[in-house]
């Protein structure tokens, strides 16, 4: 299996395009400061995945990057509530977001909790 066939980077990637699309709504003031962070945390939520899977050699590595991972998730989950108060986004299109992130977080949980489903030796 590919990195990319793994649920929770699907649809990391998904929420990652998604906010990219959307902050492009954003003013021009926030482009070296909200707009910039929320596409980064968005962002390395998939990345910090892609390099725990390859990682599931070495089982303290698999659990490491998939926390770092979680981290990015929530980091976003901030951003967007940031977002939300600036008026940059829609209650809707809030919603949509801190729900999908919230699955990915769920996706990223069960992969920590259940190592051995991906790949993971035994230690």
């Amino acid at each position: 299996m590919r990195f990319q066939d793994l649920l929770a980077y699907k649809k990391g990637f998904d929420l990652a395009m998604n906010i990219f699309e959307t902050t492009k709504g954003f003013p021009k003031e926030e482009m070296y400061s909200l707009t910039d962070q929320i596409r980064r945390s968005s962002r390395s939520v998939t990345i910090t995945i892609s390099e725990a899977y390859r990682k599931r050699e070495y089982p303290k590595h698999f659990h490491s990057k998939l926390t770092d991972a979680d981290s990015e998730n929530s980091e976003t989950q901030g951003w967007l509530e940031y977002a939300l108060a600036c008026g940059y986004l829609t209650e809707d299109k809030y919603s949509e977001f801190i729900n999908l992130s919230i699955e990915v977080g769920k996706l990223i949980n069960y992969m920590i909790l259940n190592p051995e489903k991906f790949g993971v030796k035994k230690e």
